[in-house]
């Protein structure tokens, strides 16, 4: 399966709130189902780096190391005896619109383009990792301390839950919906000892969001990522 976008992710921060399944069934894609944990529905509020990024094997010059903010949610897919896990994304945020509209043209995805950076501080016991975006003219950020130690998830934890999607799932129109494959292994994790987070999510998500102001996230987890491939197949269903 011919790989359409390569890259490395890198230092991915997810910030997991549970949020009431009404809040996301009007972003569900035809053909889905919400992924429960433990009983409940979670968005993430995610940061991390996109390194080396190249499009069918070429770089893209200028554009190829970046920031993206995005929220998502998780989902599953039956298909025949097959149950996909994958997420469903609200918005993609990058520094580059021409990053943002070609994905938006070729994805049919909600990517959008503001100013973004991130501080990264790390030594041999820990590592301090911070991204922050620019919107209406205030930086707003989202930030953890953590140990450098590497270590592997736990099956059945609330990280394996949200690293572990490996499919990306967006509505084509009001009556079917698309399907990719995004491929990379299992990631080492970082144990996360504090975390700080300054997101408007009403003005940055919309009014449906608006509620997660005052919410403290039920968890904040860091991944140390890996080489990433996005399949250019894409299953219309």
């Amino acid at each position: 399966m011919k790989n359409f976008l390569t890259a490395r992710w890198e230092n991915l921060i997810m910030a997991n709130y549970a949020v009431p399944p009404s809040v996301l069934l009007p972003f569900l894609p035809n053909g889905v189902e919400l992924d429960f944990f433990e009983g409940k529905t979670y968005v993430s509020l995610v940061g991390f780096m996109f390194k080396d990024t190249r499009i069918f094997g070429l770089p893209i010059p200028g554009l190829g190391t970046f920031e993206e903010i995005n929220l998502r949610f998780y989902v599953t897919r039956k298909d025949g005896h097959d149950i996909k896990r994958g997420v469903v994304f609200i918005n993609e945020t990058v520094p580059y619109k021409a990053v943002a509209w070609l994905a938006n043209r070729l994805y049919k995805e909600h990517y959008t383009a503001i100013p973004t950076k991130h501080r990264w501080k790390t030594d041999d016991a820990k590592k301090q990792i911070e991204y922050l975006w620019l919107l209406n003219e205030k930086w707003s950020h989202m930030a953890v301390e953590a140990l450098a130690g590497k270590k592997t998830m736990v099956a059945g934890s609330i990280e394996s839950f949200i690293f572990e999607h490996y499919y990306g799932f967006t509505r084509f129109n009001e009556t079917s919906s698309q399907e990719y494959k995004v491929a990379h292994p299992a990631w080492a994790v970082n144990t996360v000892l504090s975390h700080d987070i300054n997101c408007d999510f009403q003005k940055m998500y919309g009014d449906e969001f608006s509620f997660l102001n005052n919410a403290t996230p039920d968890s904040v987890l860091l991944a140390e990522g890996s080489a990433v491939s996005v399949k250019w197949k894409r299953t219309r269903f």
